[in-house]
């Protein structure tokens, strides 16, 4: 009863799921250390069934997914979708740059056909026979259903709306979808051409900025405008939702182009603004029209517009749901999971899954751990009784602390698990972290991870516990020294509110609170920037060294730097 999903593409990964469980879920740059790695994910498939103790022999059921024609494309022709990754990640320069993003505009928009198809199916069969999987079924999952799968299968909910919004993937750049009955219903899907995804990926593009990579940078950088009416934002106009889809009269390339003039001619916060204003309008009314269309209150989404949190917070004050979800691997890095939940509840009709925590990647031993830190000679360490409160006490002091426990994250939140800590009312060591460790852009604003029961006292509007940082709230004016460190400059937060699914690190926060009086801390990922998120041992070490960091709770060993 083992599924596999892959995913070759942007952010790569693989999942396996049984019956109503998610066993594991990884992506292939935590092995490789190339962020968003792109390629078949050797490395995540290999990772999946050495911990899960599973011979390739034993599956069975494999989904895939995308055939469109760019993505087959690429997998005929790896140098491309390498070379691709290159360029995006500004690792080198080609020559006639406009012309290539025109014709990848074009050729993305594509969907599959029966060539496309039947060249990916014989790609994958390939591929995995090396691995030394045989007797297998594969299934090739559409795009937008492995969004919304994902979303569908782990939200909790018996019913709901769920829509996906993304930049494209099989001819289509979203989705609205009934979830009734343990099944999924495509009730519209919105064009390519019409893609807000692509819309924002090339504002991103044009500010200098990595696309695919670091749209969060742009949504931080707009709340620095003066706030422009909409009479006087011309980006609205280049789209216009129609009941359940999204239309637009300009071709991908003119809108880059329309783009790319106002780019030039605007400060870059007031282009950050419009931009992030077009995207917010157009996707509030979408929900709106789909929540009233289905009468369907509950609503999940996925796709990398759900990675947009200030646009998600106005979907659930706004659109007029009820309940809301966002899966919490939003991006195309889900698919993976999404493509297996999907088959899963094809071929064994598993109607929904257990999915509490999104701690899906490997754990390390004591023994491990240990033996990485006796290889390094720079560090001194000790182990301790209880290195969640260690952690607090030195977070409480002003410090920074590198945490390294448990099974590795899946997704691009780091939860508790590769996180690193610092307290969150002291601006100080905010400015610190930011500048000396992360070596961020200087908008960027840190989460916090909180006590779920404390979210009331400290943020607007909590409702629903978000325990995977995918929401946006609004800090409360009066606990604004509380949270100082971990809001924007409009005040606005993406917390994580912590129940018990992680009760090291809610021991931790506990602490915090018994000497603060408010269980909540800075919490951002364990990572330098441009990095993946650590996932070894070894890997936290280097980390630690390369930032300078004082501090790190790995395990039971509490590890200081000797100088």
């Amino acid at each position: 009863m083992y599924v596999l999903g892959i995913w070759d593409g942007h952010d790569a990964g693989a999942a396996i799921v049984r019956g109503n469980k998610v066993l594991m879920a990884v992506n292939e740059e935590r092995f490789t250390k190339n962020k968003l790695e792109v390629g078949f994910p050797v490395e995540s498939i290999k990772c999946c069934l050495s911990y899960l103790k599973i011979n390739p022999n034993e599956i069975k059921h494999i989904a895939v997914n995308t055939s469109d024609v760019a993505k087959t494309l690429t997998r005929l022709l790896p140098r491309v979708k390498k070379y691709y990754y290159l360029f995006r990640r500004r690792k080198l320069k080609p020559s006639f740059v406009n012309a290539r993003r025109e014709f990848k505009y074009k050729i993305t928009e594509f969907p599959p056909n029966f060539l496309s198809n039947a060249i990916t199916k014989s790609y994958f069969k390939k591929e995995l026979e090396r691995l030394g999987f045989k007797d297998f079924e594969l299934y090739l999952v559409d795009h937008h259903m492995a969004h919304a799968a994902a979303a569908a299968f782990t939200c909790g909910f018996d019913k709901a709306v769920i829509l996906t919004l993304d930049g494209v993937g099989d001819g289509l750049s979203g989705s609205v979808n009934l979830f009734k009955d343990g099944k999924i219903k495509r009730l519209s899907g919105i064009s390519a051409k019409a893609s807000l995804g692509i819309f924002f990926e090339q504002a991103t593009n044009l500010m200098g900025m990595r696309e695919l990579e670091d749209e969060g940078k742009l949504m931080a950088l707009s709340d620095y405008s003066y706030k422009i009416p909409d009479e006087k934002n011309p980006l609205l106009k280049l789209f216009w939702v129609d009941g359940l889809t999204v239309r637009t009269k300009y071709s991908t390339w003119k809108r880059y182009r329309i783009l790319q003039d106002l780019a030039w001619r605007t400060p870059h916060e007031d282009f950050a603004f419009m931009v992030q204003k077009t995207l917010e309008k157009h996707t509030l009314q979408l929900f709106q029209n789909a929540v009233k269309a289905t009468k369907a209150r509950n609503v999940a989404w996925a796709g990398g517009v759900a990675s947009n949190i200030k646009c998600n917070m106005l979907i659930r004050k706004y659109s007029g749901l009820k309940e809301w979800y966002v899966f919490p691997h939003m991006g195309d890095g889900g698919l993976a999971l999404g493509s297996a939940l999907y088959v899963n509840n094809i071929v064994f009709k598993v109607k929904r899954v257990e999915f509490k925590d999104a701690y899906l990647g490997p754990d390390y031993s004591d023994q491990e751990i240990r033996n990485a830190l006796k290889s390094h000679k720079e560090l001194k360490f000790t182990k301790v009784k209880d290195i969640a409160s260690r952690a607090a006490d030195a977070v409480c002091d002003n410090e920074v602390v590198m945490w390294f426990q448990g099974r590795l994250e899946f997704g691009p939140r780091a939860l508790g698990n590769r996180s690193i800590l610092a307290s969150a009312s002291s601006k100080d060591v905010k400015d610190k972290l930011n500048v000396q460790l992360k070596r961020r852009d200087w908008f960027q604003p840190f989460c916090p991870s909180l006590l779920a029961e404390d979210a009331d006292r400290l943020f607007e509007n909590v409702g629903r516990p978000d325990h995977f940082m995918t929401m946006g709230y609004m800090a409360k004016p009066e606990m604004l020294l509380q949270v100082i460190a971990v809001v924007n400059v409009d005040n606005s937060a993406r917390p994580q509110m912590i129940t018990d699914e992680n009760p090291l690190y809610r021991r931790l926060l506990e602490r915090v609170k018994e000497r603060t009086g408010y269980g909540i801390i800075l919490n951002t990922s364990f990572n330098i920037h441009g990095d993946p998120i650590v996932n070894t041992p070894e890997d936290a070490i280097k980390a630690m060294n390369k930032g300078g960091a004082k501090f790190l709770a790995i395990g039971d060993y509490w590890v200081e730097a000797k100088q």
